[in-house]
C-alpha cells in the first residue's frame, strides 16, 4: 500500500515538472544508461579513460556548463574551420546531437522521413539547453547537409544568430578551391565583426599550432590501432573524438596524451581488450554521436573490434592538418581553407572517389576484415552512396554490412541479431582462409 502511494506521489511530482525540467531529466537518464554500459559492459577499461567518463557525466548527466569566460560559437558541421574560431578568442561547440529524447522533440519541425541527427539537433536548439555551453554567441552553418540548410530558417526563428558558410559541392576544380578560399577569407573578416574582436597573424598561427597539437596526439593514438591485437576499443575512440566537440582543447589534448601513453605501454604486453578471434572492423557512414553509440557498442559486444573509422565524428574530424608554406596572414587563412576542402570525404560531393580511396587505405593499413556502414534513416546522401561503396568493397573482397537506423532504442534486438550474424560470418571466413 505504501509502495503504491509512493508511486502515485512520484507520478504527481513528475506531472508538476515544467516541460524543460522533465526533458532534461529524460536526457540525463539516456546518458546515464549509455555511460554505465560503456563502463560496465566491457572488461578492463583503461584507467586514463576516467577523464572522459567523468567529463561526459558532468556535461550530459549533471548538466554542468563549460567556457564561461569566452564567446561560444556553435558549429553545425566539421567543415567550419576551428582554427579561425580559436584565433578569434572563441570556443567552438559542435551542435550535432545524439539524443533520442531530442530526436522526438525535433520531429515537430521535420518530416517523418528525416535524418535523426538533424531532428535531434533541432530538438536540442528549440529547448535551448546546449551541452557544455552556457550560451551561444553565434551559430555557424556551412551549406553541406541539405536538411540542415533547410532547417536554418527554423533555427533563426528560435532566436539564434546565424552565419552561413557557402560550401562547394565539387572539390576537384580550381574554381571550387578559389571559391572556398574567398569564403573563408570573408568569414575571417566577418567573425571579427560578429564577436567584436581582432584577429591578427600571431593569433592565427597560435590557433593552427594548437589544433595541430591536438591532431598529432590523436594521430599517434590512432596509429596504435594498427597493431595486432589492437590495444584500444573503438567505443573509447568514439568517446574521445566526441569530447573534442565541446571540451577545452588543451585539456582534451593532455587527456588524449595520457590515454596514448597507457595504451602504448599495454601494447608492449600484447594487451587485447577484445576477444582472441575478434574480427577487425572498419566503421563508416553516418556519425555516431553520444549518446547514440548503440551500433559501435553492439559491434564490440558481439566480439568484433572497431580498429578504424571514417565518419565526421571520428577519424575524418582530426585526420588532416593545416599545411602552411608562408606564415603570413592570408597564406595561413588559405591553407586553413585548403585543409577543410581537400581533406573532406563527405558524400555530399558530386564525386566520391576520394572517399573510396580513403576507405581502401584504411582497410589496407589497419588490416580490416569487414566494414559496417551505417546510414541514418532519411539521410539521402549516405543512403545513395552505400551502393557504390558496397561495389568497391566487393571488388576488394571485403564483406560489408549496411545498416539503416535511427536513434530509437526499439531497433536494438533486430540490429543486434544482424551484427552478431555478420561478426560470426567474418570468423567463419577467417577460418576458411587458413
Amino acid at each position: 500500500m505504501q509502495k503504491e502511494w509512493g508511486l502515485k506521489m512520484t507520478n504527481r511530482l513528475r506531472k508538476m515538472e515544467d516541460p524543460k525540467t522533465r526533458h532534461r531529466r529524460h536526457e540525463a537518464m539516456e546518458a546515464v544508461k549509455i555511460l554505465d554500459s560503456l563502463k560496465n559492459d566491457f572488461k578492463d577499461n583503461l584507467e586514463s579513460m576516467s577523464y572522459f567518463y567523468d567529463l561526459y557525466e558532468k556535461i550530459y548527466c549533471n548538466g554542468e556548463k563549460l567556457h564561461f569566460d569566452k564567446p561560444t560559437v556553435g558549429t553545425m558541421c566539421i567543415q567550419v574551420p576551428y582554427e579561425i574560431i580559436y584565433a578569434a578568442g572563441a570556443i567552438p561547440v559542435r551542435l550535432c546531437n545524439g539524443f533520442y529524447t531530442d530526436e522526438q522533440l525535433g520531429g515537430e519541425f521535420m518530416p517523418t522521413k528525416s535524418c535523426s541527427l538533424v531532428k535531434a539537433t533541432l530538438g536540442m536548439l528549440s529547448n535551448k539547453d546546449i551541452p557544455a555551453a552556457q550560451k551561444l554567441d553565434l551559430v555557424i552553418h556551412p551549406t553541406t547537409c541539405d536538411q540542415k540548410t533547410k532547417a536554418i530558417s527554423m533555427i533563426e526563428d528560435m532566436g539564434y544568430e546565424m552565419y552561413h558558410l557557402e560550401f562547394p559541392r565539387v572539390k576537384e576544380s580550381e574554381e571550387s578551391r578559389e571559391y572556398w578560399r574567398r569564403t573563408i577569407r570573408k568569414f575571417t573578416k566577418d567573425i571579427q565583426k560578429e564577436l567584436g574582436v581582432k584577429i591578427n597573424r600571431k593569433k592565427v598561427k597560435e590557433a593552427i599550432k594548437k589544433v595541430g597539437k591536438a591532431q598529432k596526439v590523436y594521430h599517434d593514438l590512432n596509429e596504435l590501432r594498427k597493431l595486432k591485437p589492437s590495444p584500444i576499443l573503438g567505443k573509447d575512440m568514439f568517446l574521445i573524438t566526441n569530447a573534442f566537440f565541446f571540451d577545452d582543447i588543451e585539456k582534451w589534448t593532455e587527456a588524449v596524451k595520457r590515454v596514448y601513453e597507457e595504451v602504448k605501454e599495454k601494447a608492449k604486453e600484447k594487451y587485447n581488450p577484445a576477444g582472441k578471434r575478434s574480427p577487425r572492423i572498419l566503421y563508416t557512414g553516418s556519425p555516431p554521436i553520444f549518446p547514440n553509440l548503440k551500433l559501435p557498442m553492439m559491434i564490440e559486444l558481439a566480439d568484433g573490434i572497431i580498429v578504424a573509422d571514417e565518419s565526421c565524428s571520428a577519424n575524418r574530424l582530426l585526420n588532416d592538418m593545416v599545411s602552411v608554406d608562408e606564415w603570413f596572414m592570408y597564406d595561413m587563412v588559405d591553407s586553413i581553407a585548403d585543409r577543410y576542402l581537400k581533406g573532406c570525404t563527405c558524400p555530399i560531393f558530386t564525386q566520391n572517389e576520394d572517399r573510396k580511396r580513403r576507405l581502401k587505405e584504411l582497410i589496407i593499413d589497419y588490416d580490416v576484415e569487414g566494414v559496417v556502414y551505417q546510414s541514418f534513416a532519411g539521410c539521402q546522401v549516405y543512403e545513395m552512396e552505400q551502393r557504390s561503396i558496397a561495389k568497391e568493397m566487393e571488388s576488394l573482397g571485403i564483406p560489408m554490412l549496411y545498416v539503416e537506423s535511427d536513434y530509437s532504442p526499439a531497433q536494438g534486438g533486430q540490429l543486434s541479431t544482424r551484427i552478431e550474424a555478420f561478426i560470426e560470418s567474418l570468423k567463419v571466413r577467417r577460418r576458411k582462409k587458413r
